[in-house]
C-alpha cells in the first residue's frame, strides 16, 4: 500500500482539494490517501462548502472527509506528504525527527514546476473563482502525482 498525505493550513479548503482529486486518479485498493492541516482550528470540520462545491463540479464527492491536524506520527504512516505553501512546509518539516521524514515532503507544485517552490494560494477569504483556479492547479498536480506513482 503506498501512502500520500496533502497538508494545507486548516484542512478544510485545498487539501481536501487535493484528496479528492488524488483518490479520483488512483486505484485505492493499492493506495491510501489522506489529508491534515498544519493547524487544528478546525478539527473535525467538514471541508468549506466552496471546496465541496468545486470538487462537486468536476464530479468529485469529498463530503465525508473532516478536518485533522498533522501530527509526528503521519510521518510513519505516509510515504509522501505534499503541502500547499512555504508556510505548511515549515510547521511540517518542524516535526520531523529526520532526514528520512524531511525526505517526505514537498511543495506540491514542485511537480509541475519543479524546483520553484511555488505555493498554491489559500482560497479561504477568495470567491469561488480563488476555489476554480486552485482546483486547476491542484488537479493538474496531482495528474503528474498520480502517473509518476501508477
Amino acid at each position: 500500500m503506498i501512502r500520500v498525505l496533502m497538508v494545507c493550513l486548516g484542512n478544510i479548503c485545498r487539501s481536501p482539494l487535493a484528496e479528492g482529486i488524488l483518490k479520483y486518479k488512483l486505484d485505492m485498493s493499492i493506495f491510501e490517501i489522506d489529508s491534515a492541516g498544519t493547524s487544528a482550528f478546525h478539527q473535525g470540520s467538514l471541508p468549506d462548502q466552496r471546496s465541496i462545491e468545486m470538487a462537486n463540479k468536476y464530479g468529485i464527492d469529498i463530503t465525508n472527509q473532516k478536518s485533522r491536524p498533522f501530527t509526528k506520527k503521519d510521518f510513519q504512516s505516509f510515504d509522501y506528504i505534499y503541502v500547499m505553501d512555504s508556510s505548511n512546509y515549515e510547521d511540517v518539516i518542524s516535526m520531523a525527527d529526520n532526514k528520512e521524514d524531511e525526505d517526505k515532503v514537498s511543495l506540491i507544485l514542485n511537480t509541475i514546476y519543479p524546483g520553484e517552490n511555488q505555493s498554491v494560494p489559500d482560497p479561504y477569504h477568495d470567491s469561488i473563482n480563488g476555489f476554480e483556479q486552485v482546483y486547476h492547479m491542484l488537479e493538474e498536480s496531482c495528474s503528474v502525482i498520480a502517473s509518476e506513482l501508477a
